[in-house]
């Protein structure tokens, strides 16, 4: 079973440097020891934090970075591009009428990268 994902939870890019810390504001005032997290926490600075540095070969940073020192790929500070909900979610679970943010999904960046969950941030609250 997936586990319910709240604010706190380790979160990693694919092409980011560093893990991050998904933010979950308590807006929908359903908390499993801190706010549970929807689909629909999928801002990037406001829910989605920076990973450090970016190596995407899709981002237009990496790609003028990389151009500039001719051909070695040139990792770029990290500002995450979400535009999508994370996906598939619970759809069992709502909370504020949104899909709860389980710890199977992941979340696509416009840069090619793949956001995954790697802790939940709780552990005693499975989604079925």
């Amino acid at each position: 079973m997936a586990m319910q994902v709240c604010m706190g939870a380790s979160i990693a890019c694919s092409f980011g440097a560093a893990p991050g810390s998904l933010i979950v504001l308590p807006e929908n005032q359903t908390f499993t020891g801190t706010p549970a997290a929807t689909i629909m926490d999928n801002k990037p600075m406001v829910n989605i934090p920076t990973f450090g540095m970016c190596s995407s070969p899709s981002n237009p940073e990496v790609i003028t970075a990389t151009a500039a020192a001719l051909g070695v790929l040139t990792p770029m500070p990290c500002v995450p591009a979400t535009v999508a909900p994370w996906a598939p979610g619970a759809p069992t679970v709502l909370i504020g009428n949104m899909p709860a943010l389980d710890s199977t999904s992941k979340l696509m960046c416009t840069w090619a990268g793949i956001i995954q969950i790697s802790d939940p941030g709780q552990a005693t609250v499975q989604i079925p």
